[in-house]
């Protein structure tokens, strides 16, 4: 039988056993800080071109009082050509002049923003909040923390009409190849998106803008792990449901391809994973959370994930600052550890 690479899966299977450039190796300060620098600049390089600055433009276009807190829509301007719908909790009990920390609530697949802070409009909606744990955005809100909650792009209000993505196919990757033809990777745009977000949190006259955090399950896990990395504002993160291999699950047999146009990295497999993107956050405090039934991302591969990030906190000195949550669920968000961690550390 011929040994020619015909089939794609085949090719794939070839790449996935050769080994990245980058890839973290070191074991103490000055090789984390070198890595740290070469790393993070490829990233950037490889994710490409970045919208131009705007003025945000702010527009309330709803206040709801609910139990404890109030909830406002907000649509802002994070390009020239985007504006982002996010709901921003804030607790009732905030005082004039008072300052609360903010957090950033990342959605994953579903129905946007609607699903972190709670929001469902029938039986099916609650069945799927609860069996993720999705509300987190709410939790946050009632445990003292103002809370903003956007709309990625493709998802939420953002979602793209279904006549134009057709039914057949995937509304992350149509997506992601339209923006291509304008020279936009989507995960890049997700993570403009997610500063500007950041830069409205840190304008509300109730957050401390010094005091800033993330969380996120599943694609919010993704957008939690590239924003925190690469936004040094976010002090302190939450990664559920994510961390993982692309080389070692995502693309092999078992994941079968398991990703999406919203979560592809261009070029990472040359330099690094998934695990080194996370170690960017290094030395903040990063909490990691993985289902030990988890049938997304695998706990083996999860693990084997973490003991390299771990490897790349303990070289930057930060050992105390990486935890992990590992709890007997599925894909979801537990918080057995979350809101401790924010208390302490934000």
């Amino acid at each position: 039988m011929s040994k020619k690479l015909v089939n794609v899966r085949d090719s794939i299977n070839a790449l996935l056993k050769t080994e990245p450039r980058m890839k973290f190796s070191g074991s103490n300060a000055g090789e984390w800080e070198s890595w740290r620098d070469e790393f993070k600049t490829q990233l950037l390089r490889n994710l490409g071109n970045l919208p131009d600055r705007v003025p945000l433009d702010p527009e309330i276009v709803e206040t709801s009082r609910e139990d404890g807190y109030t909830r406002e829509k907000v649509i802002f301007d994070s390009e020239r050509f985007a504006s982002v719908p996010a709901y921003v909790l804030i607790p009732d009990d905030v005082k004039e002049g008072e300052k609360r920390p903010g957090i950033l609530a990342a959605h994953g697949h579903g129905r946007g923003k609607i699903d972190v802070v709670g929001m469902a409009e029938s039986k099916q909606d609650r069945e799927f909040i609860r069996a993720l744990n999705y509300d987190y955005g709410l939790k946050f809100v009632k445990r003292g923390y103002v809370v903003i909650a956007p709309d990625w792009r493709a998802f939420g209000e953002r979602e793209p009409d279904g006549e134009w993505v057709r039914e057949t196919r995937d509304k992350c990757n149509v997506s992601y190849l339209a923006f291509g033809y304008f020279g936009y990777h989507l995960l890049a745009l997700d993570i403009w998106d997610g500063m500007r977000t950041i830069d409205y949190l840190q304008s509300r006259p109730e957050v401390d803008p010094t005091r800033l955090g993330m969380v996120g399950l599943s694609f919010g896990g993704t957008m939690t792990t590239y924003l925190s990395a690469l936004d040094p504002r976010i002090r302190v993160a939450v990664i559920s449901g994510y961390i993982s291999t692309v080389r070692g699950d995502a693309l092999t047999d078992r994941g079968k391809g398991n990703t999406c146009g919203n979560q592809y990295s261009p070029s990472l497999l040359l330099y690094g994973d998934i695990p080194d993107v996370a170690g960017l956050i290094a030395p903040r405090p990063l909490l990691v959370e993985m289902g030990e039934k988890d049938e997304c991302f695998v706990i083996e591969d999860a693990g084997k994930a973490y003991e390299h990030l771990t490897r790349i906190y303990c070289a930057a000195g930060a050992a105390d600052k990486l935890d992990v949550d590992v709890f007997p669920g599925t894909h979801a968000f537990s918080g057995a550890k979350a809101f401790d961690w924010f208390d302490r550390w934000l």
